[in-house]
């Protein structure tokens, strides 16, 4: 695993030890950065269920000015801080332990709303949409964001559902990403 592109391009990141993690593969990366960028001019990135910090360690490095990094797990706090630390992004980033709802209510208490959000739950999780949804009842988003939710490629989400619209789907094996508008 490494940083596709950018200021950090080519810096290896480190894995989560053990199976309770999928990262993002390169590939799949390259892919999805290419649908929603490929680079970006300033903004707010949240990366949910961070894991090994990847996705949001890739904005950055393409140009986002901050990101918020959560995961309930402490072995992936460690990795996404060390991540961080090889790329040179620790001034950029929070980083906290918390389970996505209470973590979605907690920063719903700050005055940044988010430019872009990527959500990568376990694939036995199934409530990306609902998540959403509390993100736009906490007015967590700026008009116009882009989500990119990622899945299992067995299950389907609704293409349009409250203020979200689905304006790009891909699978690559078991991974399906939908990447939504949102628009207030």
């Amino acid at each position: 695993m490494r940083v596709v592109s950018g200021s950090a391009r080519g810096r290896n990141l480190k894995a989560v030890p053990g199976m309770g993690t999928r990262p993002t593969t390169d590939k799949v990366k390259e892919a999805l950065f290419s649908m929603i960028g490929p680079y970006f001019d300033g903004g707010h990135v949240l990366d949910l269920f961070a894991g090994t910090g990847g996705l949001g360690i890739e904005a950055l490095s393409r140009g986002m000015d901050q990101a918020v990094f959560v995961d309930l797990e402490y072995k992936s706090i460690e990795v996404v801080r060390a991540n961080l630390k090889t790329t040179s992004f620790e001034d950029k980033a929070e980083v906290y332990k918390n389970d996505a709802e209470r973590a979605i209510k907690a920063l719903s208490k700050r005055e940044k709303k988010f430019d872009l959000v990527f959500l990568d739950p376990p694939y036995r999780m199934k409530n990306g949409d609902k998540l959403m949804e509390t993100m736009d009842q906490l007015d967590l988003l700026n008009d116009d964001a882009t989500v990119v939710l990622e899945y299992e490629s067995t299950f389907v989400y609704p293409d349009v559902f409250g203020k979200f619209t689905e304006v790009r789907k891909a699978e690559y094996g078991e991974t399906a990403l939908s990447i939504y508008k949102y628009n207030q």
